[in-house]
């Protein structure tokens, strides 16, 4: 059973729909694939419509977060979606994402980059607009490589050069809200230092002790050595781990299945959440 807890679509960062998402996920030889698209759900409908027979479902949410100055994601699988508190959060996240981006833009034309707001919205579409689309618009001008480039202090990592804040939940809130939304939580990618500051082990600690369920593993920003250490810190706290691609499609290298999650962890996590539940394909042709 190959099962993949992490990936996006063009609700947020992604480059397939989420209805290709899960046809691709079918095509790659998944039995499990997550939507989990930043501080979103609008992908949903139109992926829980299109999930292919042999394919399961799980919907979800990456949160933005923010614990003493560093930045976070948080990985929320199975809530409520409609719950209203949770929501709202999301709604202030998604709001604060436009004037950011705008800002973003504005420093780096600064800078002497010729990015502009009508190229990114381009790029973002429907999406709700962050970071990789900037990134995807500087590759367009040659300024970097690829997106991956962009995430540097030159441009667009945290405190970077061209850098912007937007509202962020603090992680202790977020674990709060998913719970009582009936979901379950998971750090994501919390040791990968090439994006940025991390957060100490001491916080994931505290994390832990406030209820979080678990944190990805096994993720292409994890080199052999993190994967070890993480693990030996999740078997001290009691947490659960999980392995994800975190796939955008063709705006990241990663691909869907790189790395995967155990099936009896899957099976805890879908044992405590509440809120929703997974949701088998019903037969659409993985080919369409």
């Amino acid at each position: 059973m190959r099962i993949d807890l992490h990936a996006h679509s063009t609700a947020s960062d992604g480059t397939d729909t989420p209805a290709e998402l899960v046809r691709n996920a079918a095509a790659a030889g998944l039995d499990v694939v997550a939507l989990t698209d930043h501080d979103t759900v609008g992908g949903y409908a139109e992926a829980i419509a299109a999930v292919p027979r042999g394919l399961t479902l799980v919907t979800g949410a990456e949160l933005s977060c923010r614990l003493d100055g560093v930045g976070l994601h948080m990985l929320a699988y199975l809530f409520d979606p409609q719950e209203p508190e949770l929501a709202a959060e999301r709604e202030l996240v998604r709001d604060d994402r436009t004037p950011r981006a705008q800002a973003m833009i504005g420093k780096l034309q600064e800078l002497g980059v010729g990015v502009t707001w009508e190229q990114v919205a381009r790029i973002a579409g429907n999406g709700s607009v962050g970071r990789p689309h900037i990134a995807t618009a500087m590759v367009e001008l040659g300024v970097v490589p690829t997106v991956s480039d962009a995430f540097t202090a030159d441009w667009l990592a945290d405190g970077g050069r061209a850098y912007a804040e937007k509202h962020e939940l603090d992680p202790f809130d977020a674990i709060r809200l998913v719970k009582a939304a009936g979901g379950v939580t998971v750090f994501a990618h919390p040791a990968a230092v090439k994006r940025g500051a991390c957060v100490p082990e001491e916080a994931i600690a505290a994390l832990a002790a406030a209820g979080l369920d678990g944190i990805e593993v096994d993720h292409m920003d994890h080199d052999t050595d993190t994967r070890a250490r993480l693990r030996g810190l999740a078997g001290d706290l009691g947490l659960l781990t999980t392995g994800s691609s975190d796939y955008h499609g063709s705006r990241k290298t990663c691909r869907l299945g790189e790395y995967t999650t155990d099936p009896e962890i899957y099976g805890e996590i879908t044992r405590r959440a509440t809120g929703a539940f997974p949701v088998p394909g019903a037969g659409g042709d993985a080919r369409a």
